[in-house]
């Protein structure tokens, strides 16, 4: 009994052609002209998405270094603005230094840490910064805040909390006097 091969590959003029091969040179041509117009499209979507994103991480970081320094001021003995400032700047370290995150550099945070008598009263933190717009985008910029003198997009952040709420009746000494 003779075994046949099955042909995996065939001559034509004289060149060994593969038969996976001979159905995709017929559509090879429009694939790159589909590149070639899909490429700039999608990098103009991910240059669009860009901007928001990096305004919307800044945001947050923000929002978390006022929060946690608010929760500071309320739970400190001692208040001390230079303390507080720092422990902000600590937490603002988080975004890069990059001037589509945060223009200016480091130390260009404006912080304000307003407190009350320790323990009593309210805290108010205020955390501003500016970032460059990507120049594609600068135009839509006032879409996304106000801008300051060097055209670039001013975040602010405000967060507040009451050391003692009004509802809480008593003092600490009623509170322990239950366990006595």
């Amino acid at each position: 009994m003779r075994k046949t091969r099955r042909l995996t590959s065939w001559t034509v003029r004289g060149r060994w052609i593969s038969p996976c091969t001979e159905a995709a040179g017929e559509t090879r041509a429009q694939a790159t002209v589909e590149a070639a117009f899909l490429l700039p499209v999608f990098l103009t979507v991910l240059l669009l998405a860009l901007q928001p994103v990096c305004l919307l991480y800044t945001r947050a970081v923000m929002e978390g270094a006022a929060g946690q320094t608010a929760r500071l001021m309320i739970t400190s003995e001692q208040p001390d603005a230079a303390g507080y400032r720092a422990f902000a700047l600590r937490r603002l370290a988080a975004v890069p230094d990059v001037a589509i995150f945060h223009a200016g550099g480091s130390l260009a945070w404006d912080i304000t840490c307003e407190a009350a008598a320790a323990g009593a009263g309210s805290v108010r933190v205020t955390v501003t910064g500016a970032v460059e717009p990507l120049p594609v985008l600068g135009a839509f910029a006032d879409l996304w805040g106000t801008r300051n003198a060097q055209g670039d997009i001013e975040l602010a952040v405000e967060v507040a909390y009451e050391g003692r709420p009004s509802w809480l009746e008593g003092d600490y000494e009623t509170w322990t006097a239950v366990w006595d």
